[in-house]
């Protein structure tokens, strides 16, 4: 490999969605071709990539090759291809017909996932569709078996073996094959011809999933995916998405595959051909499989500017900046790949390392949009078809508009393709024409504002776009880099693909960066990567152990064994001894934890590197904490030393122009000179403004900026900073800065959030994500929430505004308080609020929030949810108000003390016990002040970038753009609700009623004020405080109002304290809704929470209800406590079914997988599914419930706290109700016992807890 056959070409080829690019390298000349073709042009010819390796070979040969022959072979190399075949099948859902095959009880496993919804305000609940048309099950089981087993067993018994992962397993079941025979006879019936097979435990006991595959195949399947061989880690839902993955696309690849290489001499025979991996590795066509093709063109562009850019242009880490028609890929690099083992892509998940790139609803096709006042661009792209408007095909603005508008797109440098006999240019008439029509609908918005502002000009709304998508590319490139513990600023700009130079400097700028690279085929960088890419072969095998000297041994001799196999593989292929690099990897985690990662390394020095990565990616060191063995993995690289970067010669001389161009920028035209990159040399520096053609790419070297010529032809452009300065209107905000904010606010809690997840230590937080981050004016006015779990949305306001109230002077610089008492605007106990007051030259001028589900903080039974709770002495430590940091200082006495000895109701014989986890709750608590002081300093840094008057100015405007939302949404409304509404004068008004299982029932009437768009809610009417813990605190049903908003403006708006301005919200003092502070709240926030959201929903005639309950279980004992909510079934709406097995409305949290269930609790998940049925029916059905069943191994303490156990969600317009949910435990005589909605009980081993979950609601009568 690598060897230079002198006379023969090289060609490397990305075949993209829109369009095609070769390089080829051509024996005689110093540069190589370039080449783009349309990917799809069947008028024209059949494949791309072959014409274009037809088209070069004619150019080459000087002979005639007709596209009906076989193209000849002798002057060919090798081809190295990166394609979208795979990526394209994934999202259009264009693959092979497949059937999934599980293990009897999980046949709807994969479609369950892990239960969350993907966007917590979309009614509709949209989901991407499954991969597979049918499901069979296998009547098989493995267990695993549990450590006090392990020293009764006897050495003979035949069914418990050793599995690959060195854990202990029991074949409580073999594969029955005369039972799935008739099965999979019946899938080839049907014409499906191509399985995935996922069994439970086949990660370390693959037996069945190979007795599965030889009977497919002997009866005449033609593919057969393992999830064993393609991803032999613990977790089978993403192992077995992935099996889905690669059924699904691996026949259409090699279909394709087969179709390439048929069209040459002797299908390539003496040809090396290779083809990208995901993992930026390349692969032979028989290697090539559809799990590892997704990310196939985008990684080439990695190894492109890693390979070409790191240490030869710049010592700096990189971003790569991908910016392409309808998305824009991010990627980082310091001198080694950066890469995951699990990723989500068209809505499926593939386990599968990797290269880590995020890819982002951002490019040239980003439609453009005003709404509420305020510039919005994107998600929605317009596509290739019709496109932007300036290409002639009747479509929408897009980024692309407003860059020809500015001068940044030069149609004189445009292809034109456009037109009805495509030789048209790009059109800027009629770009310019839909752009002053929306530059009359913003001027005409601006001016009710305040008459007296200047109107905008098409180019200041273009230019004001293209800010506002600049700085929705940013917030992604500041989460890839600060997530992972570095400064974005810190780094360089590695800039390609065809709309990515465009914005470059402007994006630079923005992030705090002072240096851009282009590079000189930035328009086919991921084509050029294909060539400086080498050869991977991966093997990986779990094992599980403690880290240890022994455990490093074992390690070590299945390394060696994984690295002999990698070797011969690399061998077979033509790599010498001497071309070959060896990795070694081991994926290691914590005790406790389930954040493992994959360390590179050898011998001993995995523990100190595990150590080490850990503490630079979450901030904390674990002490006194064991280190896990997960999993061994090696990598074999083939070095193929193909393409070398070439030295170009210096250049002497003033650069000559070829002509100039009018270009826009700060707010008024440059005469600005364009030059051509081929006419520049090493050397040449281009002082901005400038435009630079470099192919078919246009660089904007923006004023204030420098571009300089480098020895490799590439082109590198210092960025001088500069502040903002914003002018504040004391009426209205600015329309442009507006959208900019709301990104950056937005932006803030979400690194919040991030740091918060990086650096806590809980489940619950870290893996569950039941946490929330925020941040406020100094009045405690929300200005922006990320939204991670919706009961907390708007809830925090409460809170910070109790505090700012009860400390009033008392606060100082260096401060941090505590609270979760729902007096003090809590919700229940178990969630704990953070909050940092910021001080500005001694001014309070914000505040920052954290709100994170702790599993335990002490109570009555474990978990701190107790169902029987009937005062909120005995659900734990109740913090009204705590200093937990007082001038620097933490506090940690006090809040020890405030944990483990809870103030209790005098008259309470029983003493309540404190948290049984101490030191976790110090440890999140500790994650809670990193995740606000993450905060301070972004917003510090915002305050320096534009002055602190300006800062405060939008976070009111940003609020006002919400509100402004809000009431748009209201004064519609009375076309939505007029068939149950009473109507007086500008006013309706509705009245809604449910009830809780115990007959008690929360009464609304709702008032819409349909003029002004207000709406008062009254809840009036419901039942007072209840002897239980389904009472509510206030701040809940703000949440649960403030969530309901949200949903119905159906527009991505920021989520703050505007929503509820034009809302009025009234709740009797004394009901269970405004309970006393010391009433039992438990349950309100899991529970009533989800009942208030269907009545205020049902009100608003949105959708019928869901299944309304968490289905809240927790067990344990005083070694360990477990905690889960369980899906069900969302509510059908006016147009679309409900969805089935899904966290509702006021939760998104996740499941626990059922491998890693099993393998660190004591229990069985002998089903988990769906209730199929349990929907409402109607026009449209609501979605099914789940069916859980649980079998403990040990006696521990379980507790269910779940509701719609006797009232059932309700249908709307006519639909039928969902299905009641259903708690039982079957007992070791089979006796099934009912357990109610609200249950404690000590089970014993062998007892099965069964759990069915409510349906939602059905929609219209049938």
């Amino acid at each position: 490999m690598g060897s230079v056959h002198e006379g023969k070409l090289r060609f490397c080829i990305d075949r993209g969605g829109t369009f095609t690019d070769v390089y080829a390298e051509i024996p005689g000349q110093s540069e190589g071709k370039v080449m783009k073709l349309l990917s799809v042009d069947p008028s024209n010819y059949e494949d791309a990539p072959v014409e274009g390796i037809r088209r070069i070979l004619e150019e080459f040969t000087r002979n005639k090759i007709p596209r009906t022959s076989k193209l000849p072979t002798d002057n060919i190399e090798w081809i190295r291809m990166g394609t979208t075949v795979a990526t394209n099948a994934l999202l259009e859902r264009k693959g092979e017909r497949i059937a999934l095959c599980v293990t009897r009880g999980f046949k709807d496993l994969l479609q369950i996932g892990n239960q969350a919804r993907p966007n917590i305000f979309d009614l509709t609940v949209l989901k991407p569709s499954n991969l597979y048309q049918e499901v069979i099950e296998v009547d098989e089981r493995i267990e695993l078996v549990l450590e006090d087993e392990k020293m009764g067993l006897e050495l003979g018994d035949p069914n418990v073996v050793t599995g690959i992962s060195g854990e202990r397993v029991r074949v409580v079941k073999a594969v029955d094959e005369e039972t799935l025979r008739p099965l999979l006879n019946d899938l080839l019936k049907k014409g499906i011809k191509c399985l995935a097979v996922v069994l439970m435990h086949s990660y370390t006991y693959p037996d069945h999933e190979h007795a599965v595959h030889k009977l497919a195949v002997s009866m005449g399947f033609k593919h057969v995916s393992l999830s064993s061989s393609l991803t032999p880690m613990v977790r089978a839902v993403p192992r077995g998405l992935t099996a889905s993955v690669d059924a699904y696309l691996t026949p259409v690849i090699k279909e394709y595959l087969s179709g390439f290489i048929s069209k040459f001499d002797n299908n390539l025979g003496k040809v090396n051909v290779l083809f990208m991996q995901s993992d930026g590795g390349l692969a032979p066509e028989s290697r090539f499989s559809g799990h590892k093709a997704v990310l196939s063109g985008p990684a080439g562009g990695v190894v492109g500017y890693s390979q070409t850019l790191f240490g030869l242009e710049t010592e700096k880490p990189l971003i790569g900046f991908d910016m392409g028609g309808t998305s824009t890929d991010v990627s980082r690099y310091a001198g080694s790949y950066e890469q995951v083992l699990e990723t989500q892509i068209a809505g499926a998940i593939i386990q599968a390392p990797q290269l880590d790139i995020n890819t982002v609803a951002a490019g040239g096709g980003s439609k453009l949009k005003f709404q509420f006042g305020a510039f919005r661009v994107g998600p929605e792209s317009v596509g290739a078809h019709p496109g932007p408007v300036c290409y002639r095909k009747g479509g929408e603005l897009a980024v692309t508009d407003a860059n020809l508008v500015l001068g940044y797109v030069i149609p004189d440098y445009f292809p034109s393709i456009f037109g009805p006999h495509e030789d048209q240019p790009l059109d800027i008439t009629k770009t310019r024409e839909e752009f002053e029509k929306l530059a009359k609908q913003i001027n005409y918005y601006r001016k009710s504002q305040d008459p007296t502002s200047n109107e905008m000009s098409v180019e200041e709304i273009a230019q004001g776009f293209v800010n506002v998508a600049n700085e929705t590319m940013c917030r992604p490139i500041r989460q890839l880099t600060e997530m992972k513990g570095h400064e974005t600023k810190n780094h360089a700009l590695a800039c390609f693909g065809g709309a990515g130079p465009q914005h470059a400097c402007a994006i630079a700028r923005s992030l705090g960066m002072n240096e851009v690279l282009v590079h000189r085929f930035c328009g086919i960088l991921s084509a050029y990567g294909m060539g400086l890419a080498d050869v991977i072969e991966e093997a990986q095998e779990p094992y599980f152990a403690t880290y240890s000297p022994e455990s490093v041994l074992e390690a070590s001799r299945r390394e060696a064994l994984l690295l002999k196999s990698v070797k011969q593989k690399l061998t077979d292929q033509g790599f010498s001894e001497s071309n070959i690099v060896t990795e070694s990897y081991l994926n290691l985690r914590y005790e406790g934890t389930d954040t493992a990662i994959m360390v590179k390394g050898s011998g001993n020095d995995f523990a100190d590197e595990f150590v080490k990565l850990f503490q630079q990616e979450y901030g904390f060191k674990l002490k006194n904490r064991n280190i896990l063995i997960c999993d061994v993995r090696v990598r074999g690289i083939g070095v193929t030393n193909i393409l070398k970067p070439r030295v170009t010669e210096s250049s002497s001389g003033t650069p000559k122009a070829q002509r100039e161009y009018k270009v826009y920028f700060e707010n008024k035209w440059h005469s600005t000179p364009l030059y051509k990159l081929e006419d520049l040399g090493y050397g040449h520096v281009i002082i901005g403004p400038a435009v630079i053609m470099n192919g078919n790419s246009t660089v904007i070297v923006e004023p204030k900026c420098k571009a300089i010529i480098t020895k490799y032809g590439n082109i590198k452009i210092e960025i001088e900073s500069n502040s903002v300065n914003v002018e504040v209107s004391e009426k209205v905000a600015d329309v442009v800065q507006l959208s900019i904010f709301n990104h950056r606010f937005m932006g803030i809690a979400e690194q919040m959030g991030r740091t918060l997840q990086r650096t806590s230590i809980s489940t619950n937080i870290k893996e569950r994500l039941d946490f929330s981050c925020a941040l406020f004016d100094p009045d405690g006015g929300l200005v922006a929430n990320a939204p991670h779990v919706p009961v907390h949305l708007g809830a925090m306001s409460s809170t910070v505004q109790w505090q700012l109230e009860y400390w009033g002077q008392n606060l100082n610089e260096g401060d941090v308080l505590v609270t979760n008492h729902p007096c003090s605007g809590g919700s229940h106990l178990p969630d704990i609020t953070v909050i940092t007051p910021v001080f500005d030259n001694g001014k309070l001028v914000f505040f920052v929030a954290s709100r994170g589900h702790h599993a335990e903080i002490g109570g009555i039974t474990p978990g701190s949810m107790p169902p029987f709770s009937k005062s909120i002495f005995e659900e734990g430590a109740a913090i009204k108000a705590f200093k937990l940091v007082e001038k620097g200082i933490f506090q940690e006495d006090g809040i020890t003390k405030l944990l483990k000895f809870p103030s209790c109701d005098e008259s309470a014989s029983i003493k309540i016990p404190g948290t049984r986890r101490l030191q976790d709750n110090l440890s999140d608590l500790h994650a809670q002040i990193a995740a606000n002081q993450r905060g301070i300093v972004l917003i510090k840094e915002l305050i320096e970038h534009y002055g602190l008057k300006t800062v405060q100015a939008y976070m009111v405007y940003v609020q006002k753009n919400a509100e402004e939302a809000v009431r748009e949404m209201l004064k519609s409304m009375p076309e939505k609700v007029s068939v149950n509404s009473v109507s007086s004068g500008d006013s309706i008004t509705i009245e809604e009623k449910d009830y809780m299982d115990d007959g008690s029932s929360i009464h609304l009437k709702l008032t819409i004020n349909y003029k002004k768009g207000e709406a008062f809610f009254d809840f009036s009417g419901t039942t007072p405080e209840v002897y239980g813990n389904w009472n509510s605190p206030e701040a809940v049903t703000k949440a649960a109002v403030i969530y309901c908003l949200r949903c119905l403006v159906d527009v991505d708006i920021p989520l703050n304290q505007g929503c509820l301005a034009p809302v009025k919200i009234f709740i009797p003092p004394g009901s269970f809704l405004s309970p006393s502070d010391k009433a039992a709240v438990v349950g309100g926030n899991v529970l009533t929470s989800q009942r208030i959201t269907d009545v205020v929903l049902m009100a608003f005639q949105a959708c019928a209800c869901s299944q309304g309950c968490m289905n809240n279980l927790t067990f344990g004992d005083d070694t360990f406590g477990y905690y889960e909510t369980i899906a069900g079934g969302s509510g059908a709406g006016p147009t679309w079914d409900g969805t089935s097995g899904v966290q509702c409305h006021m939760t998104n949290t996740r499941m626990t997988d059922p491998e890693i269930f099993e393998q660190r609790y004591p229990v069985i998940l002998h089903r988990f599914g769906l209730r199929e049925g349990s929907g409402g029916s109607g026009v449209h059905k609501g979605g099914d419930g789940v069916v859980r069943e649980i079998e403990f191994r040990q006696p521990v303490v379980m507790s269910i706290l779940s509701e719609r156990r006797v009232h059932a969600p309700r249908g709307l317009n006519g639909g039928k109700d969902g299905a009641r949910g259903v708690n039982y435990l079957v007992k070791k005589d089979k006796r099934r016992v009912y357990l109610g909605g609200k249950n404690t009980i000590e089970v014993e081993a062998g007892e099965i807890l069964e759990i069915l979950t409510p349906g939602g609601g059905g929609w219209g009568s049938v």
